[in-house]
């Protein structure tokens, strides 16, 4: 088996989701080659993309997601807010669905809906979004209150919107669609992406996704992905299913004596890396750190890992030395200011505080 260490792993990643170094691709590759970019904050999104380019284009996002509808903006991983490849979303859902959280007592008691409700709320939205319209939250409750004729849903839904809009997103039910001004709507996938070509099956989906993946973020092991999926809330057999049904293409490595999966075509180019010994800064929410977890011993140091993943579920943006975590940072009148757990190459961190500046700018 072919052994490398952290070192190259991360050398190798940097290259592969385009941080080592930035490039010409377009946001849907970027997108594309990252398996999703967060996009709870939009801003940190439109950064992630930015800053993995040579010649950042200034609105390229809004126009992949709201004009060529390239991009679509839905709730994916973790149940947070992602920018995924419109002609590959719907392999992401199906995956994200698999977790059934609904099913569980606790989440209803705390929710206060039941399986019935949720199907109850799809069934209804889906006739609200049928003919192709953009609803308000507001519009959205409305149509599935006339609809189902329950006052019951109407009151769940004022009290737990994300949550239980994010089982109908891994349907396929919904996605986000064109603002109204400071209002977010929603629509159907079916109708407004035009590369949707309804949900696959689930060996179909797994094969798509675990392979994305590893392609930015292996070598990894199935827990490493259902850690990045759905937080490990994942069965361990479906994890395991996915990844038999991934196999063909994929080869192992050992990772410093732990056997790793990695797609067979970057075995060799992975064992080729040489480790990395720039400096690069990154945004927050960026999927550089997200992909292999905050809990990661060999990216962020244990003793600073409350800096980078902070209360409220904030990722800060941060700093890579030799592709590690080595600080964090914050804008302070348009200016990257940096905290270092570590000493830092004066030039090239400089030279990277000017090019983020100009980003931020």
């Amino acid at each position: 088996m072919t052994s490398v260490t952290w070192a190259q792993v991360l050398a190798w990643r940097m290259r592969r989701q385009f941080i080592e170094p930035p490039g010409g691709a377009s946001a849907v590759e970027i997108a594309r080659r990252l398996a999703g970019v967060q996009a709870q904050v939009a801003s940190a999104a439109e950064l992630a993309v930015a800053v993995r380019q040579a010649k950042p284009r200034p609105g390229e996002v809004a126009s992949a997601v709201l004009g060529e509808r390239t991009l679509v903006k839905t709730w994916a991983m973790r149940g947070t807010l992602h920018l995924l490849p419109a002609d590959e979303a719907a392999a992401y859902l199906v995956l994200c669905a698999a977790i059934r959280n609904w099913e569980k007592a606790t989440w209803q008691r705390t929710f206060g809906a039941t399986p019935a409700d949720l199907e109850a709320i799809a069934g209804a939205a889906a006739e609200a979004l049928a003919g192709g319209d953009a609803l308000t939250r507001e519009e959205l409750t409305t149509a599935v209150v006339e609809e189902t004729g329950s006052r019951h849903l109407a009151e769940v839904l004022g009290s737990g919107w994300g949550v239980l809009l994010k089982p109908l997103a891994w349907w396929g039910v919904l996605c986000y669609g064109p603002p109204q001004g400071t209002r977010v709507t929603f629509t159907s996938p079916e109708h407004w992406l035009p590369a949707w070509k309804g949900l696959p099956p689930v060996d179909e989906a797994a094969r798509t996704v675990v392979h994305a993946y590893l392609g930015a973020h292996g070598p990894a092991t199935p827990e490493m992905f259902d850690n990045w999926l759905m937080r490990k809330g994942n069965r361990k057999r479906d994890v395991k299913g996915w990844f038999a049904a991934a196999a063909d293409g994929l080869s192992t490595v050992d990772v410093e004596g732990v056997p790793m999966y990695v797609q067979e075509q970057h075995v060799e180019e992975l064992q080729a890396t040489a480790p990395a010994t720039s400096v690069r800064l990154l945004g927050a929410f960026d999927q550089y750190v997200l992909g292999a977890g905050t809990g990661a011993p060999y990216l962020i140091p244990a003793e600073r890992r409350a800096e980078v993943s902070r209360t409220g579920g904030w990722i800060s943006p941060v700093v890579l030395h030799e592709g590690r975590v080595a600080g964090v940072w914050e804008a302070k009148d348009g200016d990257p200011s940096v905290t270092a757990f570590e000493d830092l190459p004066a030039e090239p961190l400089e030279t990277e505080r000017a090019r983020l500046g100009r980003l931020l700018a």
